[in-house]
């Protein structure tokens, strides 16, 4: 009888197939299709993981270059424009002022008055047109901006100074007008307000009403000047209403010296009533009708017009978008007594 198990290659061990554990040691165990799976799944994921990783890594440093050579740009003062007439050429030069006339903002002396020495600077520029659009504000900065536009017309006598009036140029606006060569405007332009005004309110009735009291403590009687927390004394009306006088005086010297004979005055115009543009030229208050590529074109003779304004830089963007500045200014309002306004 033979042997099928030598003869049968079927019944031969496979050693490919089966291959042999050494004594001691575990067979290993074959992984299930699903592990992996997901083994592969998650390797892949832990790729793309790292790609996205690279990749925002370097969107996000080449983004941090630009902030930085912008803000440099802005720090440096680096533009369009600059000291070289020749590089601008023959042109009108613009600065604009839009908004309340204060301490911070286009209205600024410390943004308007740079802007001004630019633009007279320039050998390029033959006139300077300030386009102001504005309620008023402060008569520190008004009356700063206009020291200064004096003083570069006395240096600057074969340039000149032009305001364009866009929907407004009321009180404090009107006292930066005023220092101008002449003040062009539109027939519905509001015109005027030549006066001052301190505002504020009182909330002592209401204490006395819920029963709460005022405890404020000076050193020296008049500290608590404008308290709205405490009672307006006589005395202290009568002061701030002369103060108010002087600063109203103050104006009406700066609207005289600057209109000049043009001056149609009535008991009215210096009352704090304002007029439209149109009426505004028949009391002298204005000179013409004009816009700023009006008066470029045709007074000035030279319509390229070059702008000359200071504009917020990008430091100051930033930190107003993410409300640093809304905190500051919360602050602010929170700290500051009462002050007078060109309103």
């Amino acid at each position: 009888m033979s042997d099928n198990t030598s003869e049968n290659p079927e019944n031969q061990p496979n050693s490919a197939e089966k291959p042999v554990t050494p004594p001691g040691v575990s067979a290993p165990v074959a992984a299930a299709p699903w592990e992996r799976e997901v083994l592969e799944k998650l390797v892949f994921a832990a790729l793309n993981e790292q790609k996205a990783a690279r990749r925002w890594g370097i969107f996000f440093k080449a983004i941090t270059v630009v902030l930085v050579v912008v803000a440099l740009s802005a720090y440096l003062d680096l533009g369009w424009t600059g000291s070289d007439g020749e590089a601008l050429g023959r042109h009108t030069a613009l600065i604009e002022i839009e908004g309340a006339i204060e301490s911070e903002g286009s209205g600024s002396a410390a943004v308007v008055i740079p802007a001004l020495n630019k633009a007279f600077s320039d050998s390029g520029s033959v006139a300077v047109v300030m386009h102001i659009n504005s309620p008023g504000g402060s008569p520190v900065q008004a009356g700063m901006i206009v020291d200064e536009m004096h003083r570069l017309r006395k240096g600057y006598p074969g340039k000149p100074l032009y305001v364009v009036v866009d929907e407004i140029c009321a009180s404090g606006c009107y006292y930066i007008a005023a220092g101008a060569d002449r003040i062009y405007v539109n027939k519905a332009s509001i015109v005027g307000s030549i006066g001052v005004l301190m505002d504020g309110f009182g909330f002592s009735g209401i204490m006395d009403k819920v029963g709460v009291e005022r405890r404020l403590l000076t050193a020296g009687e008049n500290k608590g000047f404008m308290d709205p927390f405490s009672p307006l004394s006589d005395k202290h009306k009568q002061y701030a209403q002369s103060m108010l006088n002087e600063i109203h005086q103050q104006f009406i010297q700066v609207v005289r010296e600057g209109r000049g004979k043009r001056l149609k005055e009535s008991p009215e115009m210096f009352s704090g009533l304002f007029w439209t543009g149109a009426k505004s030229i028949d009391m002298g208050l204005a000179d013409a009708f004009g816009t700023v590529d009006s008066v470029a074109r045709d007074v000035i003779k030279a319509e390229d017009i070059i702008d000359y304004t200071q504009h917020e830089g990008l430091p100051e963007r930033v930190l107003k978008k993410f409300g640093a500045a809304l905190g500051a200014g919360a602050m602010k309002a929170s700290m500051e007594r009462v002050q007078p306004a060109l309103r």
